[in-house]
């Protein structure tokens, strides 16, 4: 069984869509392993955001996520990360098909709902970045 992290992000909190949201991965046959919900400190987010953080937008994405806290969660299933992707569509929501969570919530590339992670080793970073041993019930 692979893992996945997911944090459902402001706009996500914004428009009231979490359980909304959470109710497609569930349906999928998803196993919610992890919840909680935090402010995501700068430092945090930086990490978190490494492979972009030299960039000239990042200020706006750090911004973003720390408007407001979010909802993070760790999914258990088969093939769990490339499946949640395909329910999400793609990172820019205004190319995501309706049917998808960001074609049907998401309004652009930052506000597009949720961050997932993209490969099983990320998955696992995040993951343990976010959560501590004790708060995996898989």
């Amino acid at each position: 069984m692979q893992k996945t992290f997911v944090i459902f992000k402001p706009d996500a909190m914004e428009k009231r869509i979490v359980g909304t949201v959470l109710s497609r991965f569930e349906a999928a046959g998803f196993t919610v392993i992890a919840c909680k919900m935090a402010r995501l400190s700068p430092a945090l987010l930086r990490e978190h955001y490494a492979h972009v953080a030299t960039k000239p937008f990042y200020p706006e994405i750090e911004d973003f996520m720390k408007s407001r806290p979010v909802i993070m969660i760790a999914l258990e299933g088969n093939d769990v990360v490339q499946r949640v992707r395909d329910l999400l569509g793609p990172t820019d929501s205004r190319k995501a098909a309706k049917g998808t969570i960001r074609g049907d919530f998401g309004t652009d590339m930052m506000k597009n709902i949720v961050h997932a992670s993209d490969s099983v080793e990320n998955g696992q970073a995040e993951i343990a970045r976010f959560f501590k041993a004790d708060e995996l019930f898989a």
